[in-house]
């Protein structure tokens, strides 16, 4: 159905070329968006890559294709500039999976805990962390804690049990968990592989641990993005948010792309708040600046010092 807000017949791609040149606008999108935000943004990414960039950038304007707790983290490292995301609705339920009140007396009765939150989180979350971190570098940032310190991992149970079989350690793990990477099916996986028994699969660690045991390889959505590019193999079997098929096609041209299946006859392998950004949303969020994200000054500046932790650290591949 045609927006009436948008001319008939408009060409959203010069339109939108257009208006990051008025705007002095700057595009940044998940590599879980829909392909078409993809080639109109200026930086594809995962959310480290993204954060780097939002802290970068120059431009006056940021228009974030993605879910509202990235848009969140571009304006806690830009206050100054304007932060627009294509729809408002656009969440996440890793994300509401912590409410800040629950997580707030979770905390107070683990009072000589640190807490390492994963990125996925909100702003108000965040301003109860001690450092913030991303599936590319979760490993990283907790062995960076002395082996005696008692640590709390939030929100997501799936990364933090990946993450405690990579250093060792035991952790307290908040009960969160993301709904796409928890519908993978491991029945119909398996059919997958015996009807491709040449392919490799390659997994997020937000999936299940019984889904991450048949990957050969397990990462973040760059860090699967690159092994696919790179590995002389040419099936694969992909575990994690379908978007980021649109890039490995791109990188990969030569490789047979698989995305596993959802237990459901459903499309759930797709971030339903991912999907809610549409191209036309991203034009009118350009003309329009809006819907603007805003954070509190005291939440961001709490919010920030996790963060800044993070991004000084440089760990992780972006």
């Amino acid at each position: 159905m045609h927006d009436d807000r948008i001319p008939a017949g408009l060409d959203l791609f010069a339109a939108i070329e257009a208006l990051k040149a008025e705007r002095n606008a700057v595009v940044l999108a998940h590599y879980y968006q829909e392909g078409d935000i993809q080639d109109v943004a200026d930086f594809v990414g995962d959310s480290l890559g993204l954060s780097r960039k939002a802290a970068e950038t120059d431009c006056e304007v940021i228009v974030f294709a993605g879910v509202h707790f990235m848009a969140e983290v571009a304006k806690i490292v830009n206050p100054d500039k304007t932060v627009v995301l294509p729809d408002l609705n656009a969440g996440c339920s890793l994300a509401d999976s912590t409410p800040t009140g629950a997580f707030k007396a979770f905390l107070d009765e683990r009072p000589d805990h640190k807490v390492v939150s994963y990125i996925n989180c909100t702003a108000e979350v965040k301003a109860l962390s001690d450092v913030i971190c991303t599936s590319s570098n979760a490993v990283d940032v907790v062995n960076l804690f002395p082996p005696d310190q008692p640590l709390i991992f939030a929100p997501d149970r799936n990364l933090g049990r990946y993450v405690m079989e990579q250093t060792g350690r035991d952790m307290v793990l908040w009960n969160g968990s993301c709904q796409v990477h928890e519908v993978f099916s491991e029945k119909k996986l398996m059919q997958l592989r015996m009807r491709h028994p040449d392919a490799v699969v390659v997994a997020h660690p937000e999936c299940e641990p019984h889904i991450l045991r048949h990957a050969e390889h397990i990462g973040s959505t760059t860090s699967l993005l690159n092994y696919v590019r790179t590995s002389p193999l040419k099936t694969f079997i992909v575990l994690t948010e379908a978007g980021i098929l649109h890039q490995m096609k791109k990188a990969a041209p030569d490789k047979e792309l698989i995305a596993a299946p959802p237990e459901g006859n459903c499309a759930c392998n797709e971030c339903p708040h991912m999907r809610l950004n549409t191209l036309e949303k991203l034009y009118l969020a350009l003309r329009d600046l809006t819907p603007v994200i805003e954070v509190p000054d005291a939440v961001r500046e709490a919010a920030l010092r996790p963060l800044t932790r993070m991004l000084a650290l440089d760990l992780g591949a972006a």
